[in-house]
C-alpha cells in the first residue's frame, strides 16, 4: 500500500536507511494514522504505540478527544488495517503527575497554562521517546504539523508548511538531541491533503473529527478540573479596578485569564479586560484595553535550539500565544535559564503560564515560559 501525496517524499523526510525501525505515536486520530500508513508503505519496520493517558468516562465518550478508550480502539483498528504491530502503554500516572497536576497548579497560581507543551516535553518526547529507544527503534515519528530540517549543527525545528495548522509553538521545549531522533512526516502537508491520504489508504478514521481544546478536560470546563484537584483555587474573591476599588465579585480566579473581556459579570461605561490575577489575595484586576499593553516580557525555563551567549541580544520574531501572529522583538539570554524579551511594539494579553517561542523566519530558535511582563518605564499592573 503505497498511495501517497505527490507533495511528500517519505524517504527524504525520514532520512533513514532501508529497514530502519520506526515507532509511530498513534493517538487514534487521523494525523498519526496517516503517518503510520505512509511509513508502512515503504521499506521501514513500523511499530505503532498508543499511550493510555487517562481513564475518564466523560472524556471517553467525547467527540474529538484523544488517548482515551475509543481512541485506543481506533489506533488498534488502523494498525490492523496496515498490518503493523500495535502496543498500548499505560502512562496514566505519569500523565497526571507531569501534565494534569502541573495544569491545576498553574491555574491556582493565576497563570494560563499550556498542557500540550508539557505533554510533549514530559510524556511524548520524554518517556515515550525513551521507550522507543528501548524497543531498538531508529526514530520516533508523530503526526505534528512541524518540520524537522537537517542543518549543519544537527536537526532544526521549523514551522509547518500549513500555517493554519503549524504546531511548532507547542514543540519549543523539544531538545536538539530529541529532534535528531524525531520525525514529523506531515510537516510539509496541508490538513486537506492528510484527509485525502487517509481516504486513499482506506483508514477507518479518515472522517474522524480533530481533537478539540484540552484532551483531558470534559466539556471544555477547565475550572471543574482545577476545582476537583485544587479546591482552594476556586475560592471566591473581589474584582477590583486599577486603583484597587471593588467593582464586583467572582467565584474563583480559575475562571479568568489575562486579556479576558467576556464573562466578567460587571457593568461599566467602557469595556473592561482582565489585566492581572492576584492568586494570594483571590483578586481579579480589571482595566481598559490600554492597561494590557506590555512591551517587556520575562522568561524562565528557556530551551535554546541554537548556541547563545548570556547578555548578547538576538533580533528575532516571537509568538506569545499559539493563536497570535509573530511580533518583532529583541531577546537577550540571561543566566540560570532566563531571558528578557523587548518587543518592538506593545502586545496585549501577555499571560504568565503561556509560552514565548522565538523564531528566525520559519526556524524555531528556542522558547521559554512567561513569568511576567511590564510596560517599559511603567510598573506592571
Amino acid at each position: 500500500m503505497t498511495a501517497e501525496s505527490p507533495n511528500i517524499d517519505v524517504k527524504a523526510d525520514i532520512d533513514l536507511k532501508k529497514g530502519a525501525r520506526i515507532v509511530v505515536a498513534m493517538s487514534g486520530g487521523v494525523d498519526s494514522s496517516v503517518v503510520a500508513a505512509l511509513l508502512a508503505g515503504h521499506d521501514y519496520e513500523v511499530i505503532g504505540v498508543t499511550l493510555r493517558l487517562y481513564d475518564d468516562g466523560a472524556i471517553r465518550g467525547k467527540a474529538g478527544s484523544c488517548c482515551a478508550g475509543a481512541d485506543i480502539a481506533d489506533a488498534r483498528a488502523v494498525a490492523g488495517r496496515l498490518g503493523i504491530p500495535h502496543y498500548v502503554l499505560d502512562y496514566e500516572a505519569r500523565f497526571k503527575a507531569g501534565v494534569i497536576d502541573d495544569f491545576a497548579d498553574s491555574y491556582a497560581r493565576g497563570e494560563t497554562p499550556i498542557p500540550c507543551v508539557r505533554c510533549n516535553q514530559k510524556v511524548k518526547f520524554g518517556d515515550l521517546l525513551e521507550m522507543a529507544r528501548t524497543l531498538g527503534a531508529d526514530a520516533l515519528a508523530t503526526g505534528h504539523y512541524a518540520r524537522r530540517v537537517p542543518g549543519p549543527n544537527g536537526a532544526e525545528l521549523h514551522r509547518g508548511a500549513d500555517m493554519a495548522r503549524d504546531q511548532s509553538y507547542f514543540l519549543f521545549a523539544t531538545t536538539g538531541a530529541q529532534l535528531d531522533y524525531l520525525r514529523f512526516p506531515l510537516g510539509g502537508l496541508p490538513k486537506s491533503e492528510v484527509r485525502a491520504l487517509a481516504e486513499r489508504h482506506g483508514l477507518p478514521v479518515a472522517d474522524k473529527p480533530d481533537s478539540q481544546d484540552i484532551c483531558f478536560v470534559p466539556n471544555g470546563s477547565y475550572a471543574s478540573v482545577v476545582d476537583k484537584l485544587r479546591p482552594d483555587a476556586a475560592r471566591p474573591g473581589q474584582i477590583v479596578d486599577l486603583n484597587g476599588r471593588a467593582v464586583g465579585d467572582h467565584q474563583g480566579i480559575v475562571h479568568y485569564t489575562i486579556g479576558q473581556r467576556r464573562g466578567l459579570g460587571i457593568a461599566h461605561a467602557e469595556p473592561l479586560y482582565v489585566v492581572a490575577l492576584d492568586a494570594s489575595a483571590a483578586r481579579v484586576v480589571v482595566g481598559p484595553k490600554e492597561a494590557l499593553a506590555r512591551d517587556r516580557v520575562f522568561l524562565d525555563e528557556m530551551n535554546w535550539l541554537i548556541p547563545v551567549t548570556a547578555g548578547k541580544p538576538i533580533a528575532c520574531d516571537v509568538k506569545l500565544r499559539s493563536a497570535q501572529p509573530l511580533a518583532a522583538a529583541t531577546v537577550t539570554p540571561l543566566p540560570d535559564g532566563r531571558a528578557l524579551v523587548d518587543l518592538d511594539g506593545a502586545q496585549f494579553g501577555v499571560a504568565p503560564g503561556q509560552a514565548c517561542v522565538i523564531y528566525a523566519g520559519d526556524r524555531v530558535l528556542g522558547g521559554g515560559w512567561i513569568k511576567g511582563a511590564e510596560r517599559r518605564g511603567l510598573a506592571a499592573a
